[in-house]
C-alpha cells in the first residue's frame, strides 16, 4: 500500500489535477463571499447527520457514553446555521461507507469534500440560477489561470450556456430506467438540470411542492460527457408538522433526530441549498478518467486506504 501511495504523490496526473482543484476552491469561495455569502468551519462528528436512505453504511464512534456518527452530509447543520446567518457555506468532509459494488463506477468515494450551501428563505429557482452561475464563475477563474494544467490534460473546456436545459425525472426514467442519469450525461455535451423529482426519490427533509403533491422542490446538476451527478439540493421541509410527517411516512424514527427536531420545533428558516463534489468537479474539469487521481489519499469502497 505505502508503494502505490508513494507512487500516487509523484504522479504528474495527480500533481496537476491538486493545482486545478486548488484554483476550484479559491475560485468557489471567492464567487460564494462576492454574493454575500459567509463560510463556516465544517460539521465532522454529531449525533444526527443525514439519514441517506440509499445503501450506506453508518460510521458511528461513542465518546463518554455518547453516539456520534461522522457526518454524511451537513444538511441538518446548514438549515440550524441560518439561525445565525443569511447565506453560509463550507467545504464539508464527508463519509459515506458506499457498497464494494460502486468501486468500479470511477466517481464513487467514501470520503470526500463537498460544497455545502444554504441561503435563507431561497426558492429552488434562485438557487438553480445560483448554480450555473458558481459552475461558470470556476470554469472561468480556471481556464485563465490554470492553462498550462488544461493544456496537460488536453482539455479545453467550453463555457456552457445558460440557462441550462431543465429534464423531468420521470420523462428520464420512463425513457432509459434506473440507470438514465449516465445515459443523459453519455448524451449530453453541455450540463443539464433534472427536475420534479418524486417524493420517494429523496430524504424527508426535502420539501414537497404544495402545488403538486408527491413532486419534490428539488434539483440535480447532472455533468456532460459521461461524468455523471455533479450537484444535489432544492428546498427544505421546516415545518415541524410536514417533518415530523415525512420521517414517520418513511419509516424512520423521530427519536433518531430529536436535537434536529428541537430545533425544528422552536423554529428554523425556510431555504434551499445545495451540495457539490470538489472532487467530482476537479475530475470533471481536468477530463480525468477515475475520481481518485482527484485527491492524494483517495479511499475507494473496499479498499484499505491511507
Amino acid at each position: 500500500m505505502v508503494e502505490k501511495y508513494h507512487l500516487n504523490m509523484n504522479s504528474e496526473i495527480r500533481r496537476k489535477a491538486l493545482i486545478v482543484q486548488s484554483e476550484i476552491l479559491r475560485a468557489a469561495g471567492d464567487f460564494l463571499r462576492g454574493e454575500g455569502f459567509i463560510e463556516i468551519l465544517p460539521v465532522i462528528i454529531s449525533p444526527i447527520t443525514d439519514p441517506l436512505r440509499h445503501a450506506t453504511g453508518k460510521a458511528e464512534i461513542e465518546y463518554y457514553g455518547h453516539k456520534y456518527q461522522l457526518t454524511r452530509s451537513m444538511i441538518f447543520h446548514k438549515q440550524i446555521a441560518l439561525l445565525s446567518h443569511d447565506k453560509i457555506f463550507a467545504f464539508s468532509p464527508n463519509i459515506r461507507l458506499e457498497p464494494i459494488e460502486l468501486a468500479d463506477t470511477g466517481r464513487h468515494l467514501i470520503e470526500f469534500t463537498q460544497l455545502d450551501l444554504e441561503v435563507k428563505d431561497a426558492t429552488c429557482e434562485a438557487i438553480m440560477e445560483l448554480g450555473e452561475n458558481l459552475f461558470l464563475y470556476v470554469l472561468k477563474q480556471v481556464k485563465e489561470h490554470c492553462q498550462k494544467e488544461l493544456e496537460f490534460f488536453n482539455r479545453d473546456l467550453s463555457i456552457p450556456n445558460t440557462p441550462f436545459e431543465k429534464i423531468e425525472y420521470r420523462e428520464a426514467y420512463e425513457k432509459y430506467a434506473a440507470n438514465f442519469e449516465i445515459v443523459l450525461s453519455q448524451e449530453h455535451k453541455e450540463p443539464f438540470w433534472i427536475i420534479d423529482i418524486p417524493i420517494e426519490a429523496r430524504e424527508f427533509y426535502d420539501r414537497e411542492d404544495p402545488k403538486r403533491p408527491g413532486i419534490l422542490r428539488d434539483m440535480d446538476l447532472v455533468y456532460p460527457e459521461g461524468y455523471g451527478e455533479a450537484l444535489s439540493g432544492g428546498e427544505r421541509e421546516h415545518i415541524y408538522d410536514r417533518v415530523i410527517d415525512r420521517i414517520k411516512k418513511f419509516g424512520l424514527q423521530p427519536s433518531d433526530f430529536k436535537l434536529y427536531l428541537e430545533f425544528v420545533k422552536r423554529g428554523i428558516p425556510a431555504s434551499a441549498g445545495f451540495g457539490i463534489g470538489i472532487e467530482r468537479l476537479t475530475r470533471f474539469v481536468c477530463g480525468l478518467k477515475r475520481i481518485e487521481e482527484a485527491t492524494l489519499f483517495p479511499k475507494v469502497p473496499g479498499q484499505l486506504s491511507l
